[in-house]
């Protein structure tokens, strides 16, 4: 759930502040000119910043394992270097050299994958040492890859081939290659791994439709339209810790949550137990059924359109331009759609599980400066600029108190053509 790899221009801290998600979307870790910085998500929809490295170094990859002590960093200054320390111990574990930079990441508690352009490195999350090397992959300059946070089913996904959707999944713990899957017929953009390691996320270069596979079956178990338009740029895929759920974000201000129906129900069941009442299926589940009945009688085109989903629910970004990452997750058992930006920006929003629609933004936490201008004028610009532009102020406060929340140009609202 990283905004994207590496030192590129289109890299995850172009025009901004690294930000990702932990593994279970407990914490959020984020990458600054100074270091990096942990945040936790406390039980008011608040964040709480546990550490801070301040180490002088600008850091543009990191990721934590979990809720751990492990992290793991590469920086600016040395883009070939990985360098994996223990927080609270303020000690580095180990730092290894790569032939190339650095593009991307990830972790779960049996395997450390390092992505560079054109191989992937799979380490042993115990000592650290180097299992295995997948050499001469198809060019991959973006750092598209994506490991299972189950370690049951330690696949790592990435790009089998530059000029279509496809994904190669290789099995990390007995290192050789699962399967492949014809997921696109354009390049991949995105890849995202549920919790249980059993389905895999997937979206083009063309962000029209996002697929849901079975691995290692290959099945193809939902299909969601996000939208029309040809241009948008998918920067962010992520599950719902539950399985319930998936979120999209893109080039737009526009954030899709798409509901996958067989985990949403035993969610909505598990919510009632709960205490909360359940509800009657409501008039867009009706239209569905209906819909697919008369498919039999339709063109295959048509017929692919319309049986692909539509959002269940969706959120307005304040503002657009930067690339953001989204999480669905639990605060206080109650649902919530978090969306940090490279703007160095965290969105707070609800989320009915139940009737889905129109996200409401609770809360905005600014978490750290972005990258400053080179002189003091240029940062007078700046400032002027964002504030011109309806920027939210420094710190952390909620969206319903009208002191905080200045008078904003409403943003362009491109789904209704999408």
């Amino acid at each position: 759930m990283s905004l994207g790899g590496g030192n590129s221009s289109e890299g995850p801290n172009a025009g901004g502040i690294f930000v990702q998600f932990n593994q279970d979307c407990t914490s959020l870790v984020a990458g600054s000119s100074s270091g990096y910085h942990l945040f936790s998500l406390t039980p008011d929809d608040g964040i709480e910043e546990i550490y801070g490295s301040h180490s002088g170094q600008e850091t543009c990859l990191v990721d934590r394992l979990f809720s751990s002590s492990l992290v793991a960093i590469v920086t600016v200054s040395a883009p070939r270097k990985l360098i994996v320390c223990h927080y609270k111990k303020g000690t580095e574990i180990c730092n290894y050299s790569y032939s190339n930079t650095i593009l991307a990441v990830k972790l779960n508690r049996s395997r450390l994958i390092v992505c560079l352009e054109e191989s992937l490195h799979i380490h042993n999350i115990r000592d650290m040492k180097i299992l295995h090397t997948i050499r001469d992959t198809p060019p991959n300059a973006r750092g598209l890859c994506a490991l299972s946070p189950c370690v049951d089913h330690c696949y790592v996904a990435y790009p089998g081939s530059s000029a279509v959707g496809e994904v190669q999944i290789f099995d990390a713990v007995h290192l050789n290659a699962k399967c492949v899957i014809s997921a696109h017929d354009s390049p991949l953009a995105a890849l995202a791994w549920s919790m249980c390691g059993r389905r895999l996320a997937t979206a083009s270069e063309r962000g029209t439709v996002i697929r849901v596979f079975a691995v290692p079956e290959r099945t193809r178990l939902y299909e969601f339209r996000r939208g029309m338009k040809r241009c948008v740029s998918i920067a962010c895929l992520a599950f719902s810790a539950c399985g319930a759920y998936l979120a999209a974000t893109s080039n737009t201000e526009t954030v899709h949550v798409f509901r996958l129906q067989e985990n949403a129900e035993r969610a909505v069941e598990d919510s009632s137990a709960a205490g909360n009442s359940p509800t009657e299926p409501g008039w867009v589940d009706w239209m569905s059924q209906t819909l697919s009945a008369g498919l039999v009688y339709l063109p295959a085109q048509v017929t692919d359109v319309l049986s692909q989903g539509r959002a269940f629910a969706s959120a307005k970004l304040p503002r657009a331009g930067y690339r953001a990452v989204a999480a669905v997750t639990n605060v206080s058992r109650q649902a919530r759609l978090l969306v940090a930006t490279s703007e160095g920006i965290l969105y707070v929003y609800s989320l009915d599980p139940t009737e889905g629609g129109e996200c409401t933004l609770l809360r905005t936490h600014s978490l750290l400066e972005p990258r400053t201008p080179a002189n003091d004028e240029s940062e007078r610009e700046h400032e002027l600029n964002t504030a011109m532009a309806g920027s939210p102020p420094r710190g952390s406060y909620d969206i319903r108190d009208p002191r905080h929340f200045p008078p904003m140009r409403a943003p362009t609202d491109t789904s209704a053509t999408e």
